[in-house]
């Protein structure tokens, strides 16, 4: 996750109206990969305390918050045979029970106003995270320092007991979730027995169950000292006002033993595994994997550029072969999973339903092998490393959370004992050439692949394994330390939030602006009145089936072009309805906004509907449909709101938008474009921005795009309550 810095407002000059009837190519990018990495800083001091614990600090004013990110150098791969989960497990204890001195750590945030609290685990690390107000940072370090240092006196047999349920219960969600069980059959094909990755990070049922209190004491002992950890503090704080807090609730935990991760060689298998596998779900899942190396080596970025061409970016070799033209899938990907020591790079393909699945697996593999041999082009490389970089700057608008610049600097201490690290990382992804991708994929993805499909059937017999539960006595409860008395809040002063501006443009759309300075970023919602509820009852489903078609094409680009675009300029159009509001958003950096801008018309405007695209978007639709249909969250969401409301009402029908299958499959062309007339038009929509940009250039640079569009003779759409 990385962060830009300065602008050029030159680069921002006003393309000409004309210019919007007739794009015939893709805007040049107004900056390069490299103009706009070498323009990446999150500046950070950092220090380590005598017991060892690093702590790292990024300094950044924009709100009176500050994020509190403690990352252990702990993970499901450091467990031994016999004890697997006890990493998630310990998690779940040191988020959600008390501890010494604080009965309910929960509470405590929740009072304090904490936001993106949580823990995670996986196989390298665990981490716990909440972002406070400034006044609350006190509170935050203190309860931090509870979890590392005060917890086992708190932890009681009942304790122990009840999130080892919880844990369980997440565990048999997980497993009866549709292709959910395939992650444990792909690790223990991937990798031998007793490698470290060979077992997935929920661990097994039956180690859960026959866990000790010692068992678990122990685990915490060996690995939750603060030698083995990273604190990461971003936000309205400094390093120098940050060292006597650091001291005061941290200075007095001891050392702990110092983990030092196992060895972990990129296994090899000897020859290609097949395996077929039937789950209750709509349309076959073909997989394919392999071990490839660590996030550390050489290869990691070359190998995560080849995933995004082969099948991450929207005009992917898959997307473009199996979706686009095949029309033999409805969805595709590829992914590059990175670890410590391993990493795992998968593809996956869904099936259009009565499609060959034997033939989509065979032309699936000659896409990869071509690929594999021949390389990507410069362009498409230029396009996967734009779209890396562009994600990057939305990530570091925030201080913490899942993403942000704690994560950043964490990840870099963590994995390469370097919190500056993403900074040499996103110089590779300025840097990375065909030949570099080429090689890497020949290396890695020409050796044999475990090649899974997942067919609609009745699933194999699946039993959760049962332990044995210790029958030794109770263990004793442990003496807790000292009281500590948790600090004092002072008062929390109102946030001064941005000031909202208005203006308009020569149609009369209103423009509401914000202006955030932090990240080169320009935010756009085109929103519309109407949402879910406009669907016409009797032809549910139009809406969404509309929304979908707006990126697959103009009447002067299509799907790839559209899709290209957007990768060159490191730019993202989506198109999403609530219930009440239907939007189509823009997310762009800065430098790049005109020709962002130009792309946002042409598909608010102009959408082509071409009868080829609606066919392949209903059927993309229709399996949507089916999938929901097999999932307990879409079953749910499909059942309620009719309860609710009624199935007359326009809120009684299905939140997702998706509709009814006999409806989609009935939607004509004529019926998108009348929707698209009566509903996406000016006199119904409002513009939404937040930019770094001053309004006046945004405004400036609207009203050629959007301030020249009239709104169709047809009468608006009105909601019928």
């Amino acid at each position: 996750m990385r962060l830009f810095g300065l602008l050029f407002a030159s680069l921002l000059a006003l393309a000409p109206a004309a210019a919007l009837a007739q794009p015939a190519t893709a805007p040049a990018p107004a900056a390069s990969v490299g103009q706009l990495v070498q323009r990446v800083q999150v500046p950070y001091e950092q220090f380590t305390m005598p017991n060892g614990l690093r702590v790292i600090v990024h300094t950044d004013r924009k709100a009176p918050i500050v994020s509190v990110a403690t990352w252990y150098n702990v993970g499901s791969k450091d467990e031994q045979k016999g004890k697997t989960g006890f990493a998630h497990l310990f998690e779940h204890i040191m988020l959600f029970n008390g501890t010494e001195n604080v009965p309910n750590l929960t509470e405590v945030l929740r009072n304090v106003g904490a936001t993106n609290w949580n823990g995670t685990t996986w196989f390298d690390r665990t981490n716990y995270f909440e972002t406070v107000p400034t006044p609350a940072l006190e509170r935050a370090l203190f309860l931090e320092s509870e979890r590392m240092g005060h917890i086992l006196g708190a932890l009681s047999q009942e304790r122990f007991d009840a999130q080892r349920g919880i844990v369980q219960n997440e565990k048999r969600q997980g497993d009866n979730q549709p292709f959910g069980l395939v992650w444990y059959q792909i690790l223990e094909t991937l990798f031998p027995e007793g490698h470290p990755y060979r077992h997935s990070t929920i661990g097994s049922m039956a180690d859960l169950d026959s866990a000790s209190m010692e068992d678990v004491r122990q685990w915490f002992r060996e690995n939750y000292g603060p030698n083995n950890a990273v604190l990461v503090l971003a936000g309205d704080i400094d390093a120098k006002s940050a060292r006597p807090l650091v001291q005061k609730y941290f200075g007095h935990i001891a050392r702990g033993p110092q983990n030092v991760p196992a060895a972990a060689p990129v296994p090899a298998l000897p020859q290609r595994v097949d395996t077929v596998m039937k789950d209750r779900v709509a349309n076959t899942r073909l997989y394919r994997t392999w071990a490839v190396p660590g996030r550390t080596d050489a290869s990691a970025v070359p190998l995560q550029v080849a995933a995004s061409i082969l099948g991450g970016l929207a005009s992917s070799r898959l997307d473009n072969e199996l979706v686009r033209k095949d029309q033999t899938a409805v969805a595709v990907s590829a992914n590059l999973q990175s670890h410590q020591r391993v990493g795992m790079f998968q593809v996956t393909v869904d099936v259009k339903p009565g499609a060959d699945a034997d033939a989509v697996s065979r032309r699936l593999d000659q896409i990869i092998a071509d690929f594999a041999a021949n390389g990507p082009t410069a362009d498409e490389v230029q396009r996967a490393a734009m779209r890396t970089v562009s994600q990057s700057v939305t990530a570091l608008e925030q201080v913490g959370g899942f993403g942000g610049k704690t994560v950043a600097l964490a990840e870099g201490a963590h994995y390469h004992a370097d919190p500056g690290f993403f900074r040499k990382q996103l110089a590779q992804y300025a840097t990375v050439t065909p030949a570099s991708v080429r090689a890497a994929t020949q290396r890695w993805l020409t050796r044999p692949v475990h090649a899974v499909r997942v067919d609609p059937g009745a699933r194999e017999a699946y039993a959760e394994a049962a332990g044995v539960k210790p029958v030794t006595a109770p263990a004793a409860p442990l003496a807790k330390g000292p009281a500590r008395t948790l600090p004092p809040v002072a008062a929390i002063p109102n946030v001064d939030f941005p000031d909202v501006q208005r203006a308009r443009l020569s149609n009369g759309v209103e423009v509401v602006y914000a202006r955030r300075t932090a990240v080169p970023l320009t935010l756009v919602t085109v929103e519309f009145n109407a949402g879910v509820a406009a669907d016409p009852q009797g032809r549910l489903g139009t809406q969404s089936l509309m929304l979908n078609l707006l990126d697959e094409g103009t009447t002067s680009l299509n799907s790839t072009q559209i899709a290209e675009t957007e990768e060159r300029l490191g730019a993202a159009v989506t198109a999403s309805a609530s219930l009440d509001r239907t939007a189509v958003n823009l997310q762009a950096v800065s430098p790049n906004l005109a020709p962002s801008l130009d792309l946002l018309a042409d598909i608010v405007r102009n959408p082509a509907f071409a009868p080829s695209e609606v066919e392949r978007i209903r059927n993309e639709q229709l399996a949507a449909i089916a999938i929901e249909q097999t999932q307990p969250n879409g079953i749910a969401q499909r059942a309620l709101p009719p309860l609710l409301y009624g199935p007359e009402h326009p809120y009684g029908r299905a939140f997702s938008g998706l509709g009814q299958a006999e409806v989609v499959k009935a939607v004509t062309r004529d019926d998108l474009l009348a929707f698209h007339g009566t509903w996406i038009r000016p006199d119904n929509g409002t513009v939404f921005v937040v930019s770094d940009r001053p309004l006046a250039e945004v405004v400036a640079l609207l009203e050629p795009r959007l301030g020249t569009w009239r709104a169709p003779a047809t009468p608006r759409g009105v909601k019928n309550f």
